[in-house]
């Protein structure tokens, strides 16, 4: 027989911390642990109290006081007053509370309130100090939208490493680090049995859209779920998932495992495509926006910056050498031929523009509309990840004009995509979050011209170092397999005996740590005992997959980094560094509260506060936590 009354207790009615369930003679203390009127959780306690031992107090507490017997000296002879007066205060309560929660005709409980939609913009590349670098030169509709009507995360990081773009979408949407969701990498090696691979190559499937290798991918590296996931089982896969990138990486990680798309660029044709892990056929609507060529009719306007020349003050000159021109032996200069370059070397070069950016939202405007999304009362995911401001700071750097005319369009193409969820989903029925997959460091020769320490790393000359000691002293030849990821990954085949694999990891760590440029060289298996600072050690630790991640990391001095495919230009990321590590983390629309914190909160937090908004259990792996301060009402 289930109990006959239930009351609210705890000081403040707008607010109740408990309740009280009452069964026969005995009564249960049940904790409340959301407010209303949102929501209503019952959480039953194993104590269990005889009824008498009990009263109302003034402030609506029960407790054994205002001159009731203690509930270990009560009993109900001694207590029949008592008694009657607390089951009629209670039954007076309950006809009160139950008037309260369910109104004249209700005969279900309401239905959770959820935004119709919930749109992820990942900036790639995109450091948090942009937001602020060219404030000046944004208009009011895109990043100052974001900033003044929602909730900026003024101190936001990485909490792993290497900061690379497969980690970061990855760990956005999972809330996850790799030593749990297991992509340890753009690229890493299964230890197991060797062999290197990309993050997201699958060859039990094929290209949708296209017969080349572009499309042989899917998420089955991935070890966790991801908020789409997460919100298909928790609509019952009623909610629809559509993820889109240039990159693939960047639009199959998010996506998750069940997403019900998930759209990239293929360079060689053109066109927008998927792979047979999602789907047989495109559909018409992707069929019709690939004959448009929208590629093209973008790159025939050729690259010319947004304002005039002479107010890029923010920027080096437009030709300085810390830049790597499209044509060899060429310049860095505006205006930019896109046009040329689309016949000279194909559709993939819309990646290092800003026209590549402007293609993907436009992709995504047409799965806004096609995909109805947003269009009922079960919440969707657009997942949408922004590749070219990647591709141009890896090509320019991030003082160049050409970055900045990349960001000054992007906070049009922004402002413009925000207007489009306003016509189509409507103003406060969304809720979009921006963010990056990491940041970026400043040109190491840049640095070094202004007396900045800095210097490059050659991991090249480093494979071949640590091969001819490990020949040297302990007679195995082509002991390293790669040197990738700030890692060292060795040849285990080659070292059966664990002593002796244990006395050639530990010469190499000692050769190593004296290299120039080098602060740290860490033996992953023994990482907890490290003497690194807490900062770097747990990010270390983090990013460290015992089943797929290297044996030896490496931590680098502050301003160096791997510069061994950049020769001096532009720039590159990966690091532990808040160059590296420091991203913009904004959130706004519904559920959302305006404001800002400047305490440290991590890339891993995105998917908790997501989940939390939309009530829907956290991603498998996650170990993010809810930023409070940006959820809620005004007040709490």
């Amino acid at each position: 027989m289930g109990p006959s009354v239930l009351f609210l207790t705890g000081k403040d009615s707008s607010f109740p911390v408990s309740c009280v369930l009452l069964t026969g003679d005995k009564m249960k203390s049940v904790p409340l642990v959301a407010a209303l009127p949102q929501r209503f959780y019952t959480v039953v306690t194993d104590m269990s109290f005889r009824l008498p031992s009990f009263a109302v107090s003034t402030d609506g507490v029960c407790s054994g006081r205002h001159g009731c017997p203690s509930p270990r000296e009560a009993t109900p002879e001694t207590n029949h007053t008592y008694y009657i007066m607390m089951k009629k205060a209670l039954l007076t309560m309950c006809a009160a509370f139950a008037l309260n929660l369910c109104p004249a005709g209700a005969a279900e409980p309401a239905q959770v309130e959820r935004p119709r939609l919930v749109v992820g913009i990942v900036v790639d590349q995109m450091r948090w100090d942009y937001l602020y670098r060219y404030a000046d030169r944004y208009g009011d509709g895109g990043f100052k939208r974001l900033l003044n009507d929602g909730f900026s995360c003024e101190n936001a990081h990485l909490n792993y490493v290497p900061t690379v773009t497969a980690i970061g979408h990855t760990c956005i949407y999972t809330g996850s680090v790799p030593s749990i969701h297991g992509i340890a990498g753009n690229d890493f090696i299964f230890r197991s049995t060797g062999r290197k691979t990309y993050c997201t190559d699958d060859a039990t499937v094929h290209g949708v859209g296209s017969d080349n290798a572009a499309g042989k991918m899917s998420p089955r590296n991935l070890l966790v779920t991801t908020l789409g996931d997460e919100l298909h089982l928790a609509t019952n896969f009623r909610a629809k998932v559509i993820s889109i990138s240039l990159k693939d990486r960047a639009s199959i990680l998010p996506g998750g495992h069940t997403a019900d798309a998930a759209y990239w660029f293929d360079s060689a044709t053109g066109r927008w495509i998927t792979s047979s892990y999602y789907r047989d056929e495109l559909p018409a609507w992707v069929k019709a926006f690939n004959d448009t060529d929208p590629a093209r009719r973008l790159l025939e306007q050729d690259w010319h910056t947004l304002l005039p020349s002479d107010t890029y003050t923010q920027s080096t000159a437009d030709d300085t050498p810390y830049e790597d021109p499209f044509v060899k032996g060429g310049k860095p200069v505006f205006p930019i031929a896109t046009s040329q370059l689309l016949e000279a070397d194909g559709y993939g070069i819309v990646r290092e523009t800003p026209y590549g950016n402007t293609l993907t939202l436009q992709m995504a405007g047409e799965a806004l509309e096609h995909e109805a999304l947003g269009q009922d009362s079960i919440t969707d995911l657009l997942a949408v990840s922004l590749s070219s401001t990647d591709y141009v700071g890896h090509r320019f750097g991030v003082n160049a004009v050409e970055t900045e005319d990349t960001y000054l369009r992007l906070d049009r193409d922004v402002a413009a995509f925000l207007t489009l969820l306003d016509e189509k989903v409507g103003a406060g029925n969304y809720t979009v979050f921006l963010t990056a997959d990491h940041a970026a460091a400043h040109n190491v020769t840049f640095l070094a011209d202004r007396g900045i320490p800095s210097g490059s790393w050659d991991t090249g000359g480093v494979k071949a170092a640590l091969d001819s000691l490990v020949a040297a002293d302990f007679g195995v030849q082509d002991a390293v397999q790669a040197v990738m990821n700030y890692q060292v990954f060795l040849r285990r085949d080659k070292f059966p005996d664990a002593d002796a694999f244990a006395r050639v990891k530990q010469a190499l760590v000692r050769y190593l740590t004296g290299c120039e440029g080098v602060m740290y060289a860490v033996d992953l298996e023994k990482a907890g005992s490290a003497p690194l600072p807490a900062p770097v050690l747990s990010r270390v630790i983090n990013g460290y997959n015992a089943k797929r991640s290297g044996d030896i990391q490496v931590v680098l001095n502050p301003g160096w980094y791997d510069g061994e495919s950049r020769h001096g230009r532009g720039t590159t990321h990966g690091v532990w560094c808040p160059y590296d590590t420091h991203v913009p983390i904004l959130f706004m629309g519904w559920g959302i509260r305006p404001g800002e914190t400047v305490r440290e909160v991590h890339l891993t937090d995105i998917a908790a506060t997501v989940s939390a908004l939309l009530h829907i259990q956290m991603p498998s792996g996650c170990i993010g936590t809810p930023i409070r301060e940006a959820v809620g009402a005004v007040g709490d």
